[in-house]
């Protein structure tokens, strides 16, 4: 979390949205900073924060893809969450909850990070959302406020869910993955490991080698993903 999201959610919700309704923040678990204090402080009737492990803001152990087992359909006058959605592998599913456990005129609202913002693991990182991704993927929301984070890549969105919605399919859509450096539909587990052996070794590299082996070595590695792109897209063009 940095200070820009931090800004963002606190301009953008409104006592109006908080004061005597039911919230649920989703990866609330405090590992670089927690909104909770502002969201609290606006007099919420309820207040509920899950995460997939136990630790400082958690109320309950729940992954995002399990909300709607959990709490069930329009549950929540307002759902939030900040820097969680480029961890969760399968984002569908992700999307869909968030969704689904809003009411109806009820908030939805998150922060997340987009293409050229740096791997980091919490405890993975997959995924990139820039503004046409929002744009497409919340076009069943009515949309309150969308905007770039000017200080770091990453989007801020503000939404609020209509009556009559309906769950819409995206399983076509390809968003991109820090993992694969290209779109994709979806990353397996051959390529997730094959990034952490890669991450390790550069971990590894940077402690012990020279600068300008590093620099080639991350040459090397930037050509073999531009190449693996190419191939892929080569593959699904036959």
């Amino acid at each position: 979390m940095n200070k820009a999201s931090v800004e963002f959610v606190v301009r953008a919700l409104t006592a109006d949205d908080v004061r005597g309704r039911s919230v649920l923040e989703v990866g609330s678990r405090d590992v670089n900073g927690s909104l909770r204090w502002h969201v609290e402080g606006l007099a919420p009737a309820s207040y509920i924060g899950v995460d997939i492990i136990n630790g400082s803001g958690v109320d309950e152990v729940c992954p995002v893809e399990s909300l709607i087992d959990r709490f069930g359909p329009d549950r929540f006058d307002l759902v939030f969450s900040s820097e969680m959605l480029e961890h969760v592998r399968d984002w569908r599913a992700a999307l869909l909850n968030l969704k689904a456990v809003t009411k109806p005129g009820g908030i939805l609202l998150f922060t997340t990070r987009s293409s050229g913002f740096g791997f980091h693991g919490y405890p993975f990182d997959f995924w990139r959302y820039e503004l046409s991704d929002v744009t497409a993927l919340f076009g069943d929301f009515e949309t309150l406020a969308l905007e770039p984070d000017r200080s770091e890549p990453g989007v801020f969105f503000k939404g609020r869910k209509p009556s009559g919605w309906k769950p819409r399919s995206y399983d076509d859509y390809r968003l991109y993955s820090i993992i694969l450096d290209r779109r994709a539909l979806d990353v397996r587990d051959g390529d997730v490991r094959a990034f952490r052996a890669v991450y390790r070794l550069r971990v590894v590299a940077a402690r012990i080698l020279p600068r300008a082996v590093r620099r080639g070595l991350k040459a090397l590695w930037r050509t073999s993903r531009s190449r693996s792109a190419r191939s892929a897209r080569s593959a699904r063009s036959e």
